[in-house]
């Protein structure tokens, strides 16, 4: 079928050639739009973007560097190559530099055209697919979550998903992760948005105020009840209640939340009148909340009851270079708060910052950069003023970077040698790595495909000089 076909626009205003490219590449089974000046190809362009923009940069009525001009700007998804003469090199290269994929300098035969075509179509729906997979799952922050890894994408997507229904969340994970974040996160991203979003932290609340913390209580109902109070379950009516640190409570406790649950119904303490509300439990725990079950520390039928949707917080350790992002996020926060300077971390501390196993996760990452902030001033974050436990970190790396200035020495000593010979080696290396395939190699060396064959035909010519 014609529309999953790639479709190549060339823009080549000597009609002849036009003709003979057409060709072979009709051969090759792409769909073909043909251009002979500068402003019939802005018009097909803007019209409907091809994969490819085969440009030549010499037209009537324009440069091709102006049409390639307009598709950076405007962002259009095609890949350019540039055809041009042999004495253009330079303007070729330059070309490339500001954003053509490829070059082919005239003459060139068929393989030659369809080969660059091909390898621009594959860059082409690559990058198209890594666009779409970005804009899909590659987000560098979420509802109050910093971090960019992929244990944090599979997190955004499980609220996601989560959060419309009505259905317990259920979040593990190490103290500092970020679960109470992580409840916010399911609250802001559901309908219940624009009601109250409760946390109560079970721990942190006496065992026999907590369940006049959770249902309320009635005037009089025990001493220091001087009037009817509403429970963290009514005020959250509408809205979420988040239970944290759940596992901490006690059985007695757990069957009447248990009951609640099931019914949706409550009773304050010191009363005999029944409510209704609704709610949407979240619940958190450091714990593992199985361990606790098989304890009997935790009732079984009420881990079912909220272990409906599962979600674990990753720890900050393997989370990668999300460690940097939240790092420069805090920096950056906590200087305009204190008026300092500080902008950035050097790279000696940028290394101890990923080496570092951050055992209380982003609450000690917090603690961290705000005591840097706090006690310093300065425009880099260097590793001499790391505070304890991490500038430790800095002797057990001794070792490594004495191992490194010895290596450095040995290279130091080293004969030098021109930079052709050294640049040869390594693109040949890469080429027979990559089993032969040029524009593999290239895409590993971070250069264009072009480059590599115009050296190589220039070691051949050396060669044969």
């Amino acid at each position: 079928m014609a529309e999953n076909k790639p479709r190549v626009l060339l823009v080549e205003d000597t009609r002849s050639l036009a003709v003979v490219y057409e060709q072979y590449l009709r051969q090759e089974g792409y769909e073909v739009t043909s251009a002979d000046c500068g402003l019939r190809a802005i018009e097909l362009l803007l019209t409907q973007p091809p994969t490819v923009v085969l440009l030549d940069l010499e037209l009537p009525d324009m440069s091709g560097m102006d049409i390639l001009q307009q598709i950076t700007e405007q962002q259009l998804p095609s890949a350019v190559v540039v055809i041009t003469a042999h004495g253009s090199v330079d303007v070729a290269v330059e070309a490339m530099r500001l954003g053509a994929f490829d070059f082919l300098t005239k003459p060139f035969d068929g393989k030659r055209l369809c080969a660059t075509v091909r390898n621009a179509v594959n860059h082409q729906q690559l990058s198209s697919l890594v666009a779409q997979y970005r804009e899909n799952f590659e987000r560098s922050s979420f509802a109050g979550f910093i971090g960019s890894s992929m244990p944090m994408q599979a997190v955004y997507r499980i609220i996601e998903s989560a959060a419309p229904s009505k259905a317990t969340v259920f979040i593990t994970g190490e103290s500092g992760t970020g679960k109470e974040v992580c409840a916010e996160a399911i609250h802001q991203c559901s309908p219940r948005r624009d009601q109250p979003f409760i946390a109560l932290n079970c721990a942190a609340i006496p065992h026999d105020l907590m369940e006049s913390e959770i249902f309320g209580h009635v005037k009089g109902s025990f001493t220091g009840a001087q009037g009817d109070r509403k429970g963290a379950a009514s005020l959250a009516d509408g809205g979420t209640l988040f239970l944290d640190e759940v596992c901490e409570m006690d059985l007695d406790l757990q069957s009447k939340l248990l009951r609640f649950i099931q019914t949706g119904t409550l009773q304050r303490v010191g009363s005999g009148k029944l409510e209704t509300v609704d709610v949407r439990f979240v619940c958190a725990t450091n714990r593992d909340p199985l361990t606790e079950v098989k304890a009997g520390r935790f009732r079984e039928d009420l881990y079912y009851r909220l272990h409906v949707i599962p979600l674990t917080l990753p720890p900050l350790r393997e989370r990668g270079e999300d460690i940097l992002l939240l790092a420069r996020n805090l920096l950056q926060s906590y200087a305009k708060e204190e008026n300092k300077r500080f902008k950035e971390f050097d790279a000696g501390a940028v290394r101890v910052l990923l080496d570092y196993p951050w055992p209380g996760n982003v609450r000690e990452l917090q603690n961290v950069v705000r005591n840097i902030v706090v006690l310093n001033d300065c425009d880099v974050v260097s590793p001499d003023i790391l505070p304890p436990p991490l500038n430790g970190s800095l002797l057990a790396a001794a070792p490594a970077l004495a191992t490194t200035g010895s290596a450095a020495a040995v290279a130091e000593n080293a004969p030098i040698r021109p930079l052709w010979q050294v640049e040869k080696e390594t693109i040949e290396r890469a080429i027979a790595s990559c089993d032969g395939n040029i524009p593999k190699a290239a895409a590993l060396l971070e250069i264009s495909p072009s480059t590599i064959y115009r050296k190589k035909q220039s070691w051949e010519e050396a060669a044969l000089g």
